[in-house]
């Protein structure tokens, strides 16, 4: 899948922008706070109906706009379609040749779309939930089975929070059984992606960074060792008046840990500044590995800034080690090198007050 044009209408600074995008590579120079970010994050709203930079879409609205409408013409398999995604009236509306698209599902595996963004950095030094979700967006892109029983885990789990907020316990047993059995599922997943990320990531440090570290990441389930549905519920009914005392659920896949570790330490505390960030990008490629190894599928690569505070040597390393891929953008300041040498299938544009013309800066 390819995108071969994005238009963009009242969209943060963008105020009407129709770019042709039909090459492998597009690549976006300019200054900051000229528009490369809001185009990239565009593209990304495309292919899940949602934003890498905000929860609320509202916030993307250009100043004085009621709301904006991005759409695309992408081609797969030599045939062309239309996606776009309005924003209006704080309703989100997204169509594929005319026809709505109610369930973002529907998206994700037909528009798989991996961003690499300075707020990666906290999938190595942040708090655990970032990890958790860095591993539940990965195993969403390839997997129609966790990202189920992971939505159906999250809705059982307000509504078990819901009834202990409001004092009926007497259905708690209900929810119990059925959080255990969703929540098996999720961690069964969850063990598996960490067990295949472990096959790709150390090596990846090590050829990239130059370190003989070894850099893993350890997943620490909530429920432990427990392997069996029923037991979980019936660890869940045990430990109800704890839960009633923290007004929520205590244990479960929502308070599962992932930690980064080097060497048996926790890698945050050892790497330097640069390694650590290196290994933030590192996320991504192995993300991104493991998703084509998965399903044979080519994703779009969205690389926002990152490899700005690299070296010439350890960047060329970097693009070096992505997975192929069916597109990629990127945003550059000016007189950056981009690239070791120059790419055949590749578009350059300078991005200014969030208008966008061909050339470089």
């Amino acid at each position: 899948m390819r995108f071969e044009q994005i238009s963009i209408n009242s969209f943060r600074n963008i105020s009407s922008a129709e770019v042709d995008v039909d090459a492998e590579d597009i690549v976006l120079t300019g200054i900051n706070g000229q528009g490369k970010t809001n185009f990239l994050e565009a593209v990304y709203i495309l292919c899940y109906g949602s934003s890498f930079r905000t929860s609320s879409l509202r916030e993307a609205v250009r100043h004085g706009s009621e709301g904006f409408s991005i759409s695309g013409i992408f081609s797969d398999s030599g045939i062309k379609s239309r996606i776009s995604t309005t924003f209006q009236s704080n309703r989100r509306k997204i169509e594929i040749d005319g026809k709505e698209i109610r369930d973002r599902r529907e998206l994700i595996y037909s528009f798989p779309c991996i961003v690499f963004s300075h707020d990666d950095i906290l999938f190595i030094k942040g708090e655990t939930e970032n990890r958790r979700r860095f591993f539940d967006q990965m195993m969403s892109l390839y997997s129609p089975l966790f990202f189920d029983a992971h939505r159906s885990y999250r809705g059982i789990l307000m509504q078990r929070n819901a009834a202990i907020k409001n004092g009926n316990t007497s259905i708690l047993p209900l929810y119990s059984d059925r959080l255990s059995r969703f929540g098996l599922e999720v961690m069964r997943e969850r063990a598996e992606a960490v067990y295949g990320f472990n096959s790709i990531f150390p090596d990846l440090f090590r050829k990239i960074s130059g370190s003989d570290m070894e850099i893993t990441i350890k997943y620490q389930p909530s429920w432990g060792a427990m392997d069996n549905a029923d037991d979980i519920s019936s660890y869940l009914e045990d430990n109800i008046q704890r839960d009633i005392s923290m007004q929520t659920t205590s244990s479960g896949p929502h308070r599962d840990r992932f930690t980064v570790m080097a060497d048996g330490i926790p890698f945050a505390s050892v790497g330097s500044t640069g390694q650590i960030r290196l290994a933030s990008i590192l996320f991504r490629i192995a993300e991104a590995r493991y998703f084509s190894e998965r399903t044979g599928k080519k994703p779009v690569l969205l690389i926002d800034d990152v490899l700005l505070e690299l070296d010439d040597e350890r960047r060329g390393k970097v693009l070096s080690s992505l997975p192929e891929y069916s597109q990629a953008f990127y945003t550059f300041l000016p007189r950056e090198s981009y690239f070791s040498g120059e790419k055949e299938d590749s578009l350059f544009y300078r991005a200014e007050k969030g208008n966008f013309t061909i050339g470089r800066c």
